[in-house]
């Protein structure tokens, strides 16, 4: 099964929120997901980001893919330098 690391939208119309989620690749973008690892709010100032670490290192040890938006989110917080530096 090919697991993705995506965001999934919620919030009000013009008001998004998002919550990053370990999803099946197949599954639509606000389906069924695997496991909820953190959640992104762009609308404060700054943008809150707050993602699990040590369950965002594990789905990527297991080989989950992140969209290219949860990846800059992964970036920004680091996890992907420390997923880089365990290889």
């Amino acid at each position: 099964m090919a697991t993705k690391i995506r965001l999934r939208r919620m919030g009000a119309k013009k008001n998004p929120f998002y919550r990053i989620v370990v999803a099946d690749a197949r599954s639509p973008r606000d389906g069924r997901f695997i496991e909820e690892i953190g959640y992104y709010d762009p609308g404060t100032d700054p943008a809150t980001i707050k993602i699990d670490e040590e369950k965002a290192l594990k789905w990527l040890a297991d080989g989950a893919k992140p969209t290219d938006t949860a990846k800059s989110l992964l970036q920004k917080q680091g996890i992907m330098a420390k997923f880089a530096a365990k290889r």
